[in-house]
């Protein structure tokens, strides 16, 4: 079974876009947030391709194929 990682990020967006004290902890500390948030221990380089699409998303920056692209590294 793979990892749904646009899904998780757009899961994380939702829930930091709707909560202002989450989005305050995302700015401040992206990894620990998103762990929280997605209740996994993610590996750090996999951790790292969340925490850019997240912020891009959040940002208003277009992720046109960055979840596809990076999506390969949840797959074993």
């Amino acid at each position: 079974m793979g990892f749904d990682l646009k899904g998780k990020i757009d899961e994380i967006i939702s829930k930091v876009k709707g909560d202002p004290k989450l989005l305050d902890k995302f700015q401040k500390d992206p990894e620990k947030t998103i762990e929280d948030v997605a209740g996994v221990d993610i590996p750090d380089g996999q951790l790292d391709a969340i925490i850019t699409g997240v912020k891009a998303k959040l940002t208003g920056d277009k992720l046109s194929g960055v979840a596809d692209k990076i999506g390969g590294l949840f797959k074993k």
